[in-house]
């Protein structure tokens, strides 16, 4: 496995952006909840997905920053790669900042404030656009995966009615809901 995964990356953002966002999901639904026990056991474990997301992030920022200067591109990739990099340094970065915040009022803020909401809210933003140009790098431009083997000869095969250039043209069905007529 290791051959074909040149960085610890790939695995590690997918952790640190479902621990932060489930942080965000469980601290706006304690803060819906009130006083209720069911809200202050989501703001417990929203508390714990937010410092263990900002320390996982940690290493993602590491593995990240590793990837950037060790995988092959195409010199076409590399500004949506610095792009990348630059929006992840400030997202994690305004993380870090959220956990210190929660870190330091832990004790004295009863319930999430409306400025603390409001600065989840920006970080959940901030890891959509990153997450979004994350996955362009890899989708649209093709870095940090292995290239494809070259075929020998055309290829005609086709899933659900598309063909590797578009819709299926032998005239048959173009997909699930054509195909029960």
């Amino acid at each position: 496995m290791i051959e074909i995964l040149p960085n610890w990356h790939p695995i590690l953002v997918h952790f640190t952006v479902a621990l932060l966002l489930t942080a965000t999901l469980l601290f706006l639904m304690s803060a819906a909840g009130g006083g209720r026990a069911w809200a202050q056991a989501c703001r417990t474990a929203a508390y714990w997905n937010l410092w263990i997301g900002a320390a996982l992030t940690v290493a993602t920022v590491a593995a990240g920053v590793y990837a950037f200067n060790t995988v092959r591109h195409i010199e076409s990739a590399h500004a949506p790669m610095t792009d990348h990099r630059n929006w992840a340094l400030a997202t994690a970065t305004l993380w870090w900042a959220i956990a210190l915040w929660s870190a330091l009022r832990y004790r004295t803020m009863p319930r999430p404030a409306p400025l603390f909401l409001a600065a989840l809210a920006a970080g959940t933003l901030l890891i959509s656009v990153t997450a979004w140009k994350g996955g362009e790098l890899v989708y649209r431009h093709g870095v940090g995966v292995l290239p494809m083997p070259q075929a020998e000869g055309e290829s005609n095969h086709a899933h659900g009615g598309m063909t590797e250039s578009g819709p299926a043209a032998s005239g048959g069905a173009s997909g699930p809901a054509e195909q029960g007529r």
